[in-house]
């Protein structure tokens, strides 16, 4: 296993250097560092506005969401061994013509992405709290704590996602089974208070109070579902032979607003049918925004209600624009230079697709507001959830064009998308908070947003000489 997780490390270093380029890559870190270090020094400043514990709460919740958006990269099984790893990694298919079995390649899979991204996001975030405790006020025992906190909160996203996605490719009743088993064993927690509710997500529990017991906890917690992925994934194909009917006409005749019809009449179809769509619904979309609704219902006793919606619905937005990257992730763009068709053209259609699945964001933001009781606030926090979603998108068109799941690793993408998509967040949350129907103040946002757009057209014009 050792001699294969090396293989694997250098492979995943050579496909990002080889993208981004060494240096700029090997950048990545220190930027996460850097940005970790400045947020130490202002740290006595963000806690005059908000609780310590709520910010210590967030962190761990963005590297549970880190975990969960690692392990959802590619489904297990089939989707994983065949979108991502079918033209990214040879490795993955060594079973084919070495003596090493399925489980064994995807148990250092495992080992190898633990460890890769620990080194990548979670390491230089440590590194940058240790070098601000001269001014932060913080004490190095915190800093160990927080790294054992931080690091398990990972891990347990990426343990959870992979326990779903082997229920998902093994059997969708048996994946449906099991979440509502969790959703009502959540429900049933939560009836014994804030308290109850912290338990379902051990490692901040943890760093609530550290003790022998809750350690023990969160790392059965997190070895159960590891060891359950491995001992039951299936990469092998199910054998069977699907027939779909011709839908490619009436598709595209149902959309004659979009002058890209044929275009986004594909997208949709390949979505659909290769299984994706379903897919990333459950674990790009739905799954974080159930931990994230969880996460915020602890701390219900700081943030009331409607300041609880606003919070859902930007990051409901944020998490709704890399709904681009499911129409660009495995499309072979590389195809289209064989049509008669403009990098502009090609942006279109997946901005106007892009445009179609917003109806889940929609659906799924008004529904969390008429569940939470909060029948005023459907309209406005549903406007800021798009309107959050449509700008986060066009940044995203305008620094990655048709590549945004590869340049995210970018230092200078990564760098651009914070300083353009970071403060116009914590302003409208900061708005919205004062009024509910400041939420309405979102809709500015389309107008950067439509500029962005046309800029990315010029910009990404002659992609095919930066590319091939």
């Amino acid at each position: 296993m050792y001699e294969l997780f090396i293989a694997m490390f250098r492979e995943e270093w050579r496909i990002h250097s080889t993208m981004f380029g060494s240096i700029s890559f090997a950048l990545f870190p220190v930027l996460i560092a850097a940005i970790t270090f400045m947020g130490s020094v202002i740290l006595p400043y963000l806690e005059a506005v908000v609780p310590g514990e709520m910010l210590s709460f967030l962190i761990h919740a963005q590297f549970l969401l880190l975990g969960v958006m690692v392990g959802g990269f590619g489904l297990l099984g089939q989707e994983v061994m065949n979108r991502r790893f079918g033209q990214a990694s040879l490795l993955a298919y060594s079973s084919r013509s070495l003596p090493l079995s399925d489980r064994h390649i995807f148990a250092t899979f495992v080992a190898k992405d633990t460890v890769y991204y620990f080194l990548l996001w979670v390491f230089p975030f440590i590194a940058g709290i240790t070098l601000g405790i001269p001014f932060s006020g913080l004490s190095l025992s915190f800093a160990g704590v927080v790294a054992v906190t931080l690091t398990l909160a990972f891990l347990f996203g990426l343990a959870m996602v992979f326990l779903l996605s082997m229920l998902y490719t093994r059997s969708i009743v048996l994946l449906a089974a099991v979440l509502i088993a969790g959703g009502v064993s959540a429900l049933v927690v939560s009836g014994t208070g804030n308290t109850g509710l912290q338990y379902l997500f051990p490692p901040f529990a943890l760093y609530q109070s550290f003790t022998p017991l809750l350690l023990l906890y969160s790392l059965v917690a997190i070895i159960i579902p590891f060891t359950l992925s491995i001992a039951y994934m299936s990469p092998e194909f199910m054998g069977r032979i699907k027939r779909f009917p011709n839908r490619y006409n009436a598709l595209a005749a149902a959309f004659p607003q979009f002058r890209s019809a044929p275009l986004v009449a594909k997208d949709l179809l390949d979505l659909w049918r290769s299984g994706a769509l379903v897919g990333q619904i459950l674990f790009s979309f739905l799954l974080p925004l159930a931990i994230i609704w969880v996460t915020l219902s602890v701390l219900e006793s700081v943030l009331p209600g409607v300041q609880i919606l606003i919070n859902f619905a930007v990051v409901a937005g944020i998490i709704a624009a890399t709904m681009y990257t499911w129409l660009t992730e495995f499309d072979t763009i590389g195809t289209y230079t064989f049509l008669p068709l403009g990098t502009p053209d090609l942006i279109r259609s997946k901005l106007a697709s892009f445009l179609i699945l917003q109806f889940i964001t929609v659906i799924t933001v008004a529904g969390v507001a008429v569940i939470s009781g909060e029948f005023a606030a459907i309209i406005p926090v549903t406007v800021l959830a798009i309107s959050v979603s449509a700008y986060a998108c066009a940044v995203m068109v305008y620094l990655a064009g048709l590549w945004p799941a590869v340049m995210v690793y970018d230092v200078r993408v990564l760098f651009s998308s914070m300083v353009l998509i970071g403060p116009v967040l914590l302003a409208l949350i900061g708005i919205s908070s004062i009024h509910i129907l400041y939420a309405f103040a979102s809709l500015l946002l389309l107008l950067p947003a439509y500029i962005l757009v046309r800029l990315a057209f010029r910009k990404w014009e002659t992609w095919e000489k930066a590319f091939y």
